[in-house]
């Protein structure tokens, strides 16, 4: 099951019954060689660089799912007060981190 993630603190709707805590998910990315090059070339014309966005998205979404997988071995079916970070750990390569509470909800007035 999918579990419920939202950036608030509470869904509507439902009721925590129990917290299990932090969850998190971490991933590491570095540019290649080819992508930076890619870049710089899409980078004379302006606009968005493709390349980056979906380096980008990519490693958000994986960092959301090892989150996911955090809180499911946990026991929870929710994950509220979901954010994201991202270092540059060094040059070309970058931590994206999505973390949350982890929680076990139930439809209010069960």
């Amino acid at each position: 099951m999918h579990p419920f993630t939202t950036t608030a603190f509470e869904l509507p709707g439902y009721r925590a019954v129990k917290t299990f805590g932090v969850v998190r998910g971490i991933i590491v990315r570095s540019r290649s060689v080819v992508g930076n090059i890619g870049a710089g070339i899409q980078s004379l014309f302006g606009g968005n660089i493709t390349i980056y966005t979906e380096m980008c998205e990519r490693a958000r979404e994986d960092a959301f799912r090892l989150m996911l997988t955090h809180a499911s071995e946990l026991g929870a079916n929710a994950v509220i007060g979901v954010r994201y970070d991202a270092t540059e750990l060094s040059a070309g390569i970058t931590e994206v981190l999505c973390y949350g509470t982890a929680v076990q909800v139930e439809k209010a007035g069960s």
